[in-house]
This record gives structure tokens, sequence and C-alpha cells, in this order.
């Protein structure tokens, strides 16, 4: 059943893909990574993705732009090289964080320039550019499994129609993601579930260019651009909302309410660290902030009082006030909590 379900959902996110300039890769992750281990999703997508880049290569081959693959390649296969080495060696969880938030700042620009990309100002497609480009692609597609989408305004940039650009970005892509999948089976992350999930995507994206071959001169010049900006903000979206709350729980990190009869608090914590916002109808705004015992500073550790016979300090926490500021210790003993202020002098 899953199976089949990625087929349908390899052949629409292809689809949109042709006329968005990218992202297939993005919409597919969520439902690969319920069938496959998180470090095997890549190498499942590079072989969707190069089988969809042949086929739209064989539809669209006499669109090719020659003048830019000959200096994208030199520079992407290599990074995309490191990158499939990065990725056996680190987590690109918070790459694609950073990659999220870039492309959600494309939509102000969309916004205010109703999306369409043929407003931005023209890209020479000198060699200095087009090997920047390729190195860019290759290291994150490498590391991250599929990011092209990221790279749409600079297709826009370089004022190519949407077959030049469906058959450049193929012929571009495609010996990228064979070398990708060369390295990931040497890094052995190509496994035999990751084989299968890769070959129904392939599948999927053959059928989409089919597809696509014969619509897509149906299309808008305009609403294909228009459609390529918007992929790159719901891309955005989709990364954040993955990877953060995965960055979110891997620091320790997120926000709680605590309350009693007398007082309300907010609390936010990132791993060891603890700050609050407590108020009350008598005691006002209290600003906290939990300290360290080990790393006490001296000033504080001066301020404390003796520890009461059989008792331990658990926590110690910095207040400020309106008009005042200082130290609430929390004791223990046994089974018995208790907290004791003292008011301490102002930095």
């Amino acid at each position: 059943m899953i199976l089949a379900l990625l087929f349908v959902a390899a052949i629409l996110a292809f689809a949109i893909s042709t006329v968005a300039g990218g992202g297939a890769g993005l919409m597919l992750i969520p439902i690969l990574a319920a069938v496959l281990p998180s470090v095997q999703v890549p190498a499942a997508l590079s072989i969707g993705t190069a089988t969809s880049a042949v086929s739209r290569i064989a539809l669209f081959r006499t669109a090719i732009r020659w003048d830019i693959v000959r200096w994208f390649l030199p520079a992407a296969l290599p990074a995309a090289a490191l990158g499939a080495w990065m990725l056996s060696r680190f987590d690109p969880l918070y790459v694609k964080l950073i990659l999220g938030l870039f492309l959600v700042g494309n939509l102000p620009l969309l916004l205010r320039r109703g999306g369409d990309p043929a407003q931005d100002a023209p890209l020479t497609a000198g060699p200095g550019i087009l090997l920047a480009l390729g190195g860019a692609v290759g290291l994150l597609s490498g590391f991250t499994g599929a990011v092209g989408v990221v790279f749409n305004r600079f297709y826009f940039r370089l004022r190519m129609s949407k077959a030049e650009i469906v058959a450049t970005r193929a012929m571009n892509e495609v010996l990228l993601h064979i070398v990708k999948i060369a390295l990931y089976a040497t890094l052995g992350v190509l496994t035999t579930r990751s084989l299968l999930a890769g070959g129904v995507v392939a599948l999927g994206a053959v059928a989409a260019s089919w597809l696509m071959a014969r619509l897509l001169h149906r299309i808008d010049e305009g609403l294909f651009r228009r459609a390529g900006t918007g992929a790159m903000v719901a891309a955005g979206i989709g990364m954040i909302a993955t990877a953060a709350p995965a960055a979110l729980q891997r620091q320790g990190a997120g926000m709680a309410m605590t309350g009693t009869a007398r007082e309300r608090e907010v609390q936010a914590y990132w791993g060891r660290h603890r700050y609050g916002v407590a108020w009350s109808a008598h005691g006002g705004v209290v600003l906290e902030k939990q300290l360290s015992l080990a790393h006490l500073k001296p000033r504080y550790a001066r301020a404390l009082p003796p520890t009461p016979a059989g008792a331990r300090i658990v926590a110690i926490e910095k207040f400020v006030e309106i008009d005042r500021e200082g130290l609430e210790v929390h004791y223990a003993r046994g089974a018995a909590r208790w907290e004791r202020v003292i008011v301490t002098e102002r930095d």
C-alpha cells in the first residue's frame, strides 16, 4: 500500500516539479522517510531523480543549453562527491533548516513583485557564475539529496525558456545523480530497501515526464516562472516544518507554562539553560534565569547562606524585579522541598 502511495506521489511530485522548476525530492521526502531510515532517503531520491532526468533529456533534448552544461558539470561532480562524503559523517538537519529559512525569505519578494522572476536583473552565463552554481548545487545535492528548487531564481535570471530550463537542468543533474548513487553505494547507504523505493519513484518520474512533455507547451511562461518562485517558498516551509522540531528536540529546547494559585510563569529552555518570566497580581512581573550550580559566580556564591543540616541545594534562580534582584534558592531534604529568597546588589 505504501509503495502504491509512493508511486502516485512520485507522478504528482515530478509533474509539479517540471512546472515549478524542481522540488519533487522535497515533496517525496516525508513519504520516503516513512519507509526508509533517514540516511537512506537521499539514495532513493537520487535513483528517482536520475531516472527523471534521463527521461526529460530524451523528451526535451533539442532545448538543452550546452553553453551552460559545459561549465556547470566540472564543478558539480566533485562537489557532489564531497557532499555525499559529508552525509556519511554529518547530520544535514541544520543545513536543511538554514536552506528552509533562505527559501522562505523569497516570500516578501514574491508578494512585492507579483512573483515574476523575469523582473529580476538578467544574469550573464559566464564561466565563473556557472562554476559557482554547479559547485553549490553539487555540494548541497550530495549532502541533502534534493535542493534543485533552491536555485530556481538563478535559472530564471539566465533568461531561459521553460523548455530550456527543463532540458538543461536535466542534463546538468543526470551525471550528478549517477555519481551520487555510486558514492552512496560505496558508503553503504544504498540498500535493497532504498533500491526498491528508488525504483518505484523512478517509475513515477518516467510517467510524469511523458505526461508533461505533452502539456508543457500549453503552460504560460509567466505562470511557469511564478510557480517556480512559489515552489521555493513552499519547499522552504516544508524544510523548516520538518527540521525545526527535530533541531529543537536535539538541543533540548522548548517552552512551557507553569503556575500555582499565586503565580504564573512562562519558561524557555535550551539544553541546560533555563529562562522564565513570572507574574502575579501582587508581585508584578519577574524575570528569572536558572544558574549553574557548578559554575556559580563568586558574588552569588558569597551571598548564599549556610545550607541547612541534612539538606542540599537542587536549583538556584536569579530573579530581577523593578525594584530589586536576587536569588531564589531551592532546597531538598528527603521528600521535603522549600525555597528561600536572597536579595542581592544589582550588577
